[in-house]
């Protein structure tokens, strides 16, 4: 009996987006062994150790996106076999330890309120005062070009968008099970293709003038958007983190409706196409309805089957909190300069 060679399942060119470039030693690393069929080579020791990298830099940040892009859609020409190498999940655990020990040392005060729930969530229930933040700024005063760069900045999240959260589906049980898939089915359209909330960015950026192929901004988003997505899919990843990926689901759908009303606004000022704004209206009511979903039959059910995941879920709200707080950061304090947000400017 003859045996026929297996050859490795390679990503078609039409069905990802093409490898990013390098950012420093350890994205090189990553990028240098996908290039190759698998078991590539990764080194035994890496000049840079992960533990000196910066924990939110673009290095560190984009190395760990493309492990975990390895999970969603691969890359062209990029063997699926790559998603559970062996070497190359050790290098991942490294870059995720270093992540998440800089998340927890940011977050956790060692105080009784860091399994207080409610504490956590009260104050992402009062809407922000005016003026703060990204949302304020597009409607307030923001140009045209610093829209078309939010859309790109979030485009690495929103054409993937509630992808991360299905991996908390079967880490879940009875009630806290049925209401997340509740959430997840209206993420992905009520069981319309063309509702589907990627679908709708998709059509967004087409709108805006944008590519809207997947992960076409890759190359130009800095580090602070690639911790955002990096966040939810190191939770998504670990069944030990399902706590942690319950309370950003939640901060997350809190704090989408009025923020999406800003940006409808905004868009609207702007004069921007119907599509880009439907995108924004369709968050409105739906996340409104989606925050008492995670707060009261998610949340709540699944403390009261796991009480210890307290601490876990207040992880994961603040955060979402920290990274989303380092994001907006970034963009305002460019936006101000009236410099790009982006690592190259769009029409560059």
């Amino acid at each position: 009996m003859t045996t026929t060679p297996h050859t490795p399942t390679v990503t078609s060119a039409a069905d990802a987006a093409a490898l990013p470039r390098p950012r420093g030693e350890l994205s090189a690393t990553v990028l240098d062994a996908l290039a190759s069929p698998p078991p590539g080579r990764l080194p035994a020791s890496l000049g840079r150790a992960p533990a000196d990298a910066d924990p939110y830099g673009d290095d560190l940040q984009l190395a760990l996106y493309v492990c975990y892009e390895l999970h969603y859609q691969g890359f062209a020409g990029v063997s699926a076999e790559w998603e559970w190498d062996p070497a190359l999940l050790r290098l991942r655990a490294e870059l995720e330890r270093v992540f998440l020990d800089a998340l927890r040392r940011d977050t956790l005060t060692g105080t009784p309120s860091d399994s207080d729930v409610t504490a956590a969530l009260d104050p992402l229930l009062v809407e922000p005062a005016e003026g703060g933040g990204v949302s304020d700024f597009l409607l307030r005063e923001g140009a045209w070009w610093q829209m078309r760069e939010y859309i790109a900045h979030r485009s690495i999240y929103h054409l993937k968008e509630a992808d991360p959260h299905a991996w908390v589906i079967p880490r879940l049980d009875g009630q806290a099970k049925a209401s997340l898939v509740a959430v997840e089915y209206d993420e992905f359209g009520g069981g319309r293709g063309e509702r589907v909330h990627a679908r709708l960015f998709a059509d967004l950026m087409a709108g805006a003038g944008l590519d809207p192929s997947y992960l076409r901004y890759l190359d130009d988003v800095p580090a602070p958007a690639l911790a955002t997505v990096n966040l939810m899919s190191l939770c998504g990843l670990h069944r030990a983190l399902r706590g942690a990926l319950v309370g950003h689901f939640a901060a997350a759908e809190i704090s989408t409706a009025p923020s999406a009303r800003k940006m409808a606004r905004a868009l609207e000022r702007m004069g921007a196409a119907p599509e880009c704004v439907l995108f924004f209206t369709e968050h409105i009511e739906a996340d409104a309805v989606h925050e008492q979903v995670m707060r009261r039959d998610v949340i709540g059910d699944l403390l009261e089957r796991e009480p210890g995941l307290a601490a876990d879920v207040v992880f994961g709200i603040r955060a979402t909190e920290l990274l989303e707080g380092r994001l907006a950061d970034h963009l305002l304090n460019a936006w101000h300069r009236n410099a790009s947000s982006l690592r190259r400017p769009l029409d560059a």
